[in-house]
């Protein structure tokens, strides 16, 4: 006791606040040195199955951000689910070299790396060449989301793989890893060999909860044996997989109980959420519609049935957050994946007691799940850094110090002034309304959307720290300009609604973004013209239908909210339908008259009417604001323009453009 009692006086100085949260624990032989883990998530960084620099500087980042343990993406182990391009491949001793490198440069900064395990089985949305590829799953039960008839693996298939997930355990052992998980959750391969809804097989694979289980039990036994006891083995679960045909908590648990009276797994993983149904993908990567850490009473409940460590992830995006799921004694580890994605140094400034200068995640799902999905490198609307830190590197002093003025406080301009502050130059941020955040502040005014306001205070702490001036209620022209004496000047001035040019008689024709601030008053009976198909269509549609109006959203796309994250757009359409409002797509508005609004199906030509309308909402195409191209004419200045003021965008463009911007002055 007095041994340790001397260890805590010469540590470095911690927040108490956070005190449990920080201690040191043991996952088996593997010793972290916080509670805090980063969870497998797919970051598109390897190269054809293999890792490369990137994704080596992606870890590292966080690893030097202080996390404790690492646990890296999903690794295949089979050529019935190769696909190179999209996924490490541990099927092959190719994998070995990148991981170990990888692996020793994240333990010389104090972070062990484990690497999972996985099969998708009948969820299979990639290919090959453009057709189809076979998928294989227990039995040929149809998956509802992906909408794939599997082929019933053969017996000698079964047997086949489960060789090899251990051979793949193997290479992660040869490659010097701290630890081996096996994924068997998420409605993924393993689950559907341990769920009666998929599994209908008559053999020692199917049947009986001991048959069914067969397939894991096989894999974790064998694997334990070829990589020994001085390695880490663990299992990701899912207790409640959110949609109808989930397998129930009662059986996984029990699953869990015979694992862990086994005796050859280290501790469970919990996760929520199926990739067999749009309501369980949702809970998979669940957006900020979803409550924070509503995974944690999942685990809870499980770690009341093992007695090995219980460790959870779901939307965890606090420190505080993080320390009462510890502190509440619900799991032993807590994971964070997209908020280290926003913020790799999480951890350092929790226990430095710097957790409000934390960039908190906003749960958008655009750059980080976006990119995954899409096949491109994962990054953050707020982060641009992360996913480029190969790249991009650190950043750079300036070699001289000069005076930029920003014209502009939404986000691309309020980036573009932190970076420029931050490599030394001499910065003044001037916003003509009262406040800053742009757009950001209609989108969190919607319902369920207040999160979204995040992106505006983590700039303003940016800004704050970095010291850059900042002007609000300030309108320049060209006297305020040459009283700065600006070397530099960057214009992220934004942009501006417009209505769509067309005849409207007696019904009222206003814009989304005066219906969002409260400046115009719809009537009863609403019709929303999207042309844009984001965010503005779907929120402005879910506010006035939960204030009593009548709302018919008419969009321009296949579907409404086609432009934002799919799972984003998913969740919020059953919002929408909850709530009544009537969705047509492939509309084309073409005007208004005696209290009817006109459209055209995009691609019959035909007419659609809508009759009884008070107001007509657009969401119609935004354009630049060229306000101050003045400033290019005043000679002796060196001029750029980002963002919106650009083209109208998104918040990613915005921040990844004054991120840019500012590194290059």
């Amino acid at each position: 006791m007095l041994i340790f009692h001397f260890i805590k006086l010469f540590q470095p100085q911690i927040s108490v606040m956070y005190e449990q949260l920080l201690q040191p624990f043991e996952l088996g032989p593997t010793r972290v040195r916080n509670r805090i883990f980063n969870p497998p998530h797919g970051t598109t960084l390897g190269h054809q199955g293999v890792v490369r620099e990137n994704l080596i500087a992606y870890h590292l980042a966080r690893a030097r951000g202080g996390i404790g343990l690492i646990i890296m993406e999903s690794m295949t182990v089979h050529p019935s689910y190769g696909f190179e391009d999209a996924f490490l491949y541990a099927g092959s001793d190719r994998v070995i070299e990148g991981l170990n490198r990888l692996g020793r440069r994240c333990r010389d900064e104090g972070t062990p790396v484990f690497g999972q395990l996985f099969h998708a089985g009948r969820a299979v949305r990639l290919s090959h060449d453009g057709s189809r590829p076979l998928s294989y799953s227990a039995s040929d039960v149809p998956d509802e989301r992906y909408r794939v008839v599997p082929v019933p693996m053969p017996q000698d298939m079964v047997w086949e793989l489960i060789e090899s997930y251990v051979d793949a355990a193997g290479r992660l052992a040869d490659a010097e890893l701290d630890g081996v998980e096996i994924l068997a959750s998420m409605g993924y391969l393993i689950a559907q060999f341990l769920n009666p809804e998929t599994n209908r097989r008559d053999d020692e694979f199917g049947g009986s909860l001991e048959n069914r289980m067969r397939f894991l039990r096989e894999i974790i036994n064998r694997s334990r044996a070829r990589i020994g006891f001085d390695k880490t083995l663990g299992v990701r679960v899912t207790l409640d997989e959110k949609t109808e045909k989930g397998l129930s908590a009662a059986e996984m648990i029990e699953v869990c109980r015979a694992l862990d009276k086994d005796g050859q797994v280290d501790y469970f993983s919990v996760i929520a959420g199926s990739s067999a149904a749009p309501d369980g993908w949702i809970h998979v990567f669940p957006p900020m519609a979803i409550a924070p850490g509503f995974v944690a009473d999942d685990a809870a409940q499980l770690k009341q049935a093992v007695s090995k460590p219980v460790l959870v992830a779901g939307r965890i995006n606090h420190p505080q957050l993080a320390e009462e799921v510890i502190n509440q004694g619900k799991a032993d580890m807590v994971g964070l994946a997209r908020a280290l994605i926003a913020d790799p140094e999480f951890v350092n400034k929790m226990a430095s007691g710097r957790g409000e200068d934390i960039r908190a995640c906003v749960g958008c799902n655009q750059a980080c799940v976006g990119h995954r999905l899409a096949h491109f490198p994962v990054s953050c609307i707020q982060n641009p850094l992360s996913g480029r830190e190969h790249s991009m590197g650190k950043l750079q002093a300036a070699a001289q110090s000069r005076k930029v003025l920003v014209i502009g406080g939404g986000p691309a301009g309020m980036k573009a002034a932190v970076v420029a502050a931050e490599r030394g130059h001499e910065v003044e941020l001037h916003e003509k309304d009262s406040r800053l955040g742009g757009q950001v502040n209609l989108a969190e005014a919607l319902p369920g959307r207040a999160e979204f306001g995040g992106v505006t205070a983590n700039l303003q702490r940016e800004l704050e720290q970095a010291g850059v001036a900042i002007r609000c209620n300030s309108l320049l022209d060209a006297a305020g300009l040459r009283a700065f004496d600006p070397d530099h000047v960057v214009i992220a001035t934004g942009a501006s609604t417009r209505l769509p040019e067309v005849d409207a008689d007696d019904v009222d024709i206003v814009d989304a973004w005066s219906v969002i601030r409260g400046d115009t008053r719809a009537g009863k009976n609403v019709v929303i013209a999207d042309w844009s198909c984001d965010w503005a269509g779907l929120g402005v549609a879910e506010k006035l239908a939960r204030d009593g109006h009548y709302v018919r959203l008419l969009s321009g796309a296949s579907v409404a909210g086609e432009s934002i994250q799919a799972i984003v757009r998913d969740q919020w359409i059953g919002v929408l339908h909850g709530l009544g409002v009537e969705m047509t797509p492939y509309a084309r508005f073409y005007g208004a008259l005696d209290g009817d609004a006109f459209f055209q199906h995009m691609t019959s030509g035909k007419e659609i009417v809508c009759e009884q309308v008070d107001t007509v909402v657009t969401c119609f195409a935004p354009q630049a604001n060229r306000e101050c191209a003045w400033v290019e004419q005043i000679e002796g200045i060196s001029v750029s323009w980002i963002g919106d003021a650009v083209s109208p965008r998104t918040v990613e463009e915005a921040v990844l453009e004054g991120f840019q911007s500012g590194r290059e002055i």
